[in-house]
């Protein structure tokens, strides 16, 4: 009905008209995309029958974005890392290359946290990203610019990480689809920074989409062959699914309380499945999450089986430049002088702690090892446990250094290694989005996506911002 330059020109309207006011997009390739665009209509008007330009490229004329710790060619790939301000991508990341020749069209890079790892979207090299439902609060992260650009129906489809919910929070916060697949399915290879020794376990790439039906589709572009690992063509007959529901991760004293209106839609989504389903959702206690803070910093920074330690982070914030030393960079923080956020520094600065009680941190990895074994067994060949995606709406502009621990509602199905999907569920009182967390058991992602799109039905998925 329209023509691929006609799409392609409406995003890119789209993103001047918006990213003033969210800063999502960091570096836009408008020019390259309306070429690839007219190529794509030059190839439709004059190429061979529909069914096989689906066949080849699945996503012909997408328009897409990249979260900027991917190399996306010809694009800035700092991770938000001063040092890195001067680094282009000279290739495109394994997932960035599948999508371009399934046909996707790449707008640009958006935001993350410096060098991924921490809940807001902000650095010293592009700022900070704004939620578009109030430009006041956090957009999460590490994927933030993602849910941000997603959110305000600046692209379609876009490609995060996730190592301890980089993909889910910003999904949450921003009111759309994100998908952590199962581990070891999709390539990681082309972010910076990429994973090392054991925690190639624990990251993820996936698909971030305003629409449940576009998650399955990439995710298949994305896992290329690895595709074959998952039950995608496997037909899932929804009242069979064996649901579980979890509220809270029993009151641990490093993470906030869950906000009674996110416990609230959860109730819903319960009452809706067994109303309308006629399914009986099992409520469950599992001790052990109490303590998933814990089991995720002890294995993150354990070594792997072959003895090697996990990177350390103050050595990447030391990439292309001198070494950092978090307490140096800490005073030059306080005077204003230092080229790295607070959260970058103060991480480098407790990552030594965690190796202090080695004795506590072998039990904890041992319990983390036990807890997966607990959930394989729950959840089985036909279960989905129904949790928070975090316990708090999107919060104010620098307040998750007040609850820094936060992110463990995202962060243990990282170490676990199960797939999950994060769904909107409308928007609260103070128009903000709702959200939850669909779990199963390993290489079971159909299971999660076929609920996404149940419920996407049933409570409305992504609500446009500004339109209450």
């Amino acid at each position: 009905q329209v023509t691929c330059i006609e799409v392609v020109e409406a995003y890119v309207e789209r993103i001047k008209e918006v990213n003033p006011l969210i800063n999502a997009v960091v570096k836009d390739r408008f020019e390259e995309a309306l070429q690839e665009a007219q190529q794509v209509d030059k190839l439709l008007s004059e190429g061979p029958g529909d069914d096989c330009l689906e066949e080849k490229f699945p996503l012909l004329g997408v328009p897409i974005t990249v979260k900027e710790a991917f190399s996306l060619y010809g694009m800035p790939n700092t991770s938000g890392l001063v040092n890195r301000r001067n680094v282009i991508a000279t290739s495109d990341a394994t997932v960035v290359s599948r999508l371009k020749q399934a046909g996707a069209i790449p707008l640009g890079v958006t935001n993350c946290s410096e060098l991924c790892m921490w809940y807001e979207s902000s650095n010293r090299v592009y700022g900070r990203t704004n939620n578009p439902y109030d430009l006041q609060r956090i957009v999460g992260g590490s994927s933030g610019g993602e849910g941000s650009v997603l959110a305000a129906a600046c692209s379609v489809i876009g490609v995060g990480s996730d190592i301890g919910g980089s993909i889910r929070m910003p999904a949450f916060f921003n009111g759309v689809f994100g998908h952590k697949p199962t581990t070891g399915v999709v390539p990681n290879d082309g972010q910076f920074p990429n994973a090392q020794g054991v925690r190639t376990s624990y990251l993820c790439t996936g698909p971030m989409c305003r629409y449940a039906e576009d998650l399955e589709p990439v995710l298949r572009v994305m896992a290329g062959p690895g595709v074959s690992k998952l039950k995608l063509n496997e037909k899932v007959s929804l009242e069979k699914i064996k649901f579980h529901c979890m509220d809270h991760d029993g009151g641990s004293i490093f993470v906030s309380p869950v906000d009674k209106e996110i416990l609230q839609a959860q109730k819903k989504v319960v009452e809706h499945l067994e109303s309308d389903l006629g399914v009986q959702v099992q409520r469950v206690t599992i001790h052990k999450m109490k303590y998933s803070f814990q089991i995720w910093s002890a294995m993150m920074s354990s070594k792997d089986s072959e003895g090697q330690e996990a990177q350390r982070f103050t050595d990447l914030l030391g990439d292309h430049g001198k070494p950092v030393w978090p307490l140096w960079e800490l005073m030059k923080w306080l005077v204003g002088m230092s080229s790295h956020t607070f959260p970058a520094i103060a991480l480098g600065l407790t990552e030594k702690l965690v190796n202090l009680n080695l004795s506590g941190k072998a039990k904890l990895v041992s319990m983390g090892k036990s807890l997966q074994e607990e959930m394989e067994a729950l959840l089985g060949p036909d279960g989905v446990l129904l949790y928070p995606s975090h316990p708090t709406i999107a919060p104010k502009h620098h307040s998750p250094i007040c609850m820094p621990f936060n992110f463990a509602y995202t962060a243990i199905f990282n170490v676990l290694g199960l797939p999950v999907t994060q769904c909107p569920l409308g928007l609260g009182s103070e128009g903000l989005p709702l959200g939850i967390q669909l779990v199963a058991a390993a290489y079971n992602d159909h299971l999660t996506l076929a609920v996404a799109r149940y419920l996407e039905k049933a409570f409305g998925g992504w609500v446009l911002p500004g339109k209450v």
